[in-house]
């Protein structure tokens, strides 16, 4: 036998509790900390079994229900293609690399809260070189605080590539229910998880 396999078998059922632990965080993550979200109580819910999904590879993800449950799990993600907060050109695509996007609206309490935090966090522990973070600034409303979203990101010393999310394609693409959104993508580019409302950073780390 080879001796070098047990760490790496032992690295990928760590990995998968890591994974089943992490829905569960995704779930408990929803409710009153979600702008959007339903008033009603956080509750824990079985995870879909992953591989099955239910849409065609790189069509539309279906909605997270608002109960944490998530038939996405496992499938790839849609190609979205636009530009970020610069006027460059941005696109978001199953291309080899893991991310994890987090959508995010300007008028939202809660991604007012949460992108500070994560800013703050991030120098101490930095995204792995193989996990990309990616931002998408959607649901825009000049009527509403904190426009546009560019200069409220600036302020907040956001550094992370970020869509401009125009016309809300990549939040429907995605299955958004509320904000701030996470996706969890591997390097194949599939669902490992999702969830909406405020992370601790304990829980921003297991997620990435």
């Amino acid at each position: 036998m080879n001796l070098t396999s047990r760490p790496a078998l032992s690295r990928r059922r760590g990995a998968a509790r890591r994974v089943g632990a992490m829905a569960v965080v995704m779930a408990m993550a929803l409710s009153l900390t979600a702008c959007g979200a339903k008033d009603k109580e956080a509750q824990v819910v079985p995870e879909t079994e992953p591989g099955k999904c239910p849409v065609a590879a790189g069509e539309g993800l279906p909605q997270l229900g608002q109960d944490g449950s998530d038939s996405a799990r496992g499938c790839t993600i849609p190609t979205v293609e636009g530009v970020d907060l610069a006027g460059k050109e941005m696109t978001i695509s199953p291309d080899g690399k893991a991310k994890l996007i987090v959508f995010l609206a300007h008028w939202c309490p809660h991604c007012q809260a949460e992108v500070p935090r994560i800013v703050e966090h991030l120098p101490d522990s930095p995204m792995p070189d193989d996990v990309e973070l990616i931002g998408v600034a959607t649901a825009h409303n000049p009527s509403a605080p904190n426009y546009p979203a560019v200069d409220w990101l600036e302020r907040e010393k956001w550094t992370a590539p970020t869509l401009d999310d125009v016309d809300d394609e990549a939040a429907q693409k995605f299955g958004l229910n509320s904000f701030p959104f996470f996706v969890a993508v591997d390097a194949d580019g599939k669902v490992v998880a999702r969830g909406s409302g405020e992370l601790t950073m304990d829980q921003f780390d297991d997620l990435v």
